[in-house]
């Protein structure tokens, strides 16, 4: 390599970002070059978005440096909250990004290209580079997504920033994208790698940096970390109100029987598994309408829905924190027809001590948050409320492996209690925590699995081979 080639893609120096009196980032240096893989980890609210957002030009630094000694060109971003245009084409995606794309025949090159970056980095992926991307499941966004920060676009890539990419694919999928990631970098592009599942951090990082309160507490080759040193770096941030792990208690009466064969008893945690797009979320969706759908006043909802797509689905974004999570509750606890603002404001108190929401002002808006901690308001809702079946949609996408374990907890908890989770993960290690697990196959279940035959091994065997269900 050339001297030149030594040269760094980006190199902060005593970075900061103030937004009043919150320092989201305080004092931050760090310089990433060709070859590198930068695992960037921290709880939620450590300071990973806005360093992020530094990096790509969304905000400026309140002090310190950010420089491109080899230019801003071929810098990229794919962030956690996805950010393409829906009612576009994957293609027509592509050219919003790459206005050198002009001309008469700029639709054909702009197929080429997408199509030539998603077999590169997700070979056999059978996206259709002229679908509409609100045709497309959230995994098939993402993939998109990541393809058009590694497609030459004019030039090449020399820095890809990845915030959480996993979040909607499966194992093979996000596989795919690790394998490539790895490549990128042995190549000499860089990449800062930011995710909450350790593995994968593991699995591609060359160096790991951990932000805590807005600033570096360890930044050393990956080598050099265990995963529960990481975790210790990390620092722990168990709330004084979780809930200890209950036992797991012999489940009650069925309360859930669906025709394609679900079903679900009291005080049990259901799993939905397999690879992603295969009708798990289809299957949950039919669920919970049926659930939820008797508007009549004073009947309380039987089931409440905690997103994964927590944009799309989730969040109301113009509301404060506060009233996103009291808004399942208010006819319950209101006062002849009135809010009573006491009580919400307890209970939104409540749990935010509970499960950890991270900020100084439950009257903030809601978009204030980072994306773990939206998360984390989404299931305060859930649990608040009264309803007798909870339904997941993947809930853990963007949530830190402190918050993990905190809810993991409250779900094993609130179980014991009584109420019944129906919980769909990409993430098998999630799924093996149910008690009983459906995996699906083409639209169908699989398998059923419980007990000890929960394993990996039985839930891969089930993704990709259909067997009788028990």
């Amino acid at each position: 390599m050339t001297d030149q080639d030594h040269t760094p893609a980006v190199a902060l120096t005593q970075a900061a970002k103030h937004f009043g009196p919150v320092r989201a980032l305080d004092g931050v240096s760090l310089r990433v070059g060709p070859g590198d893989c930068l695992g960037l980890v921290g709880h939620n609210g450590a300071g990973k978005s806005t360093l992020v957002n530094l990096i790509n030009g969304t905000f400026g630094p309140s002090s310190g440096e950010v420089a491109f000694p080899s230019g801003t060109e071929g810098v990229r971003s794919v962030f956690q909250e996805l950010s393409l245009c829906p009612n576009l084409t994957v293609a027509e995606n592509l050219r919003v990004s790459h206005p050198g794309l002009r001309g008469i025949g700029w639709r054909r090159q702009a197929r080429a290209e997408i199509l030539a970056s998603l077999d590169a980095v997700f070979p056999g992926h059978g996206i259709d580079a002229d679908a509409e991307v609100d045709q497309l499941s959230i995994a098939e966004r993402q993939m998109v997504e990541i393809a058009i920060g590694f497609a030459p676009r004019g030039g090449q890539a020399r820095l890809v920033i990845l915030d959480e990419p996993t979040s909607s694919l499966d194992e093979g999928i996000a596989r795919q994208l690790l394998d490539h990631v790895k490549g990128f970098c042995a190549a000499g592009g860089a990449v800062i790698f930011i995710s909450h599942m350790l593995g994968e951090i593991f699995a591609v990082a060359s160096r790991i940096v951990v932000l805590k309160d807005g600033r570096v507490v360890a930044d050393k080759p990956a080598t050099e970390f265990t995963r529960a040193g990481l975790v210790d770096a990390m620092g722990h941030v168990a709330t004084e109100a979780v809930a200890q792990q209950a036992a797991r208690s012999a489940p009650g009466e069925m309360v859930i029987r669906t025709p394609e064969g679900l079903e679900a008893r009291r005080g049990e945690v259901v799993g939905l598994s397999g690879l992603a797009g295969h009708g798990q979320a289809a299957a949950l969706a039919r669920l919970y309408l049926s659930q939820s759908s008797d508007w009549r006043a004073g009947r309380a909802a039987k089931a409440v829905f905690v997103a994964g797509d927590r944009a799309r689905d989730g969040v109301l974004p113009l509301w404060s924190i506060l009233r996103n999570i009291s808004i399942s509750v208010l006819q319950r606890d209101a006062r002849r027809g009135l809010v009573d603002r006491g009580a919400e404001r307890a209970l939104a108190d409540d749990w935010q001590r509970r499960i950890g929401i991270r900020t100084e002002d439950l009257t903030n808006p809601i978009l204030s948050l980072s994306g773990g901690n939206q998360q984390k308001v989404l299931f305060a809702r859930a649990l608040a409320s009264d309803a007798e079946v909870v339904v997941m949609d993947d809930p853990m996408r963007g949530v830190d492996v402190g918050t993990k374990q905190d809810v993991y907890a409250m779900i094993r908890s609130e179980a014991a209690r009584g109420r019944t989770f129906l919980w769909y993960s990409t993430e098998t290690e999630e799924v093996c925590q149910c008690d009983r697990v459906f995996v699906f196959r083409d639209g169908r279940i699989s398998a059923e699995l419980t007990g000890d035959q929960i394993t990996e091994e039985r839930i891969l065997e089930a993704s990709f081979e259909m067997q009788e269900a028990s």
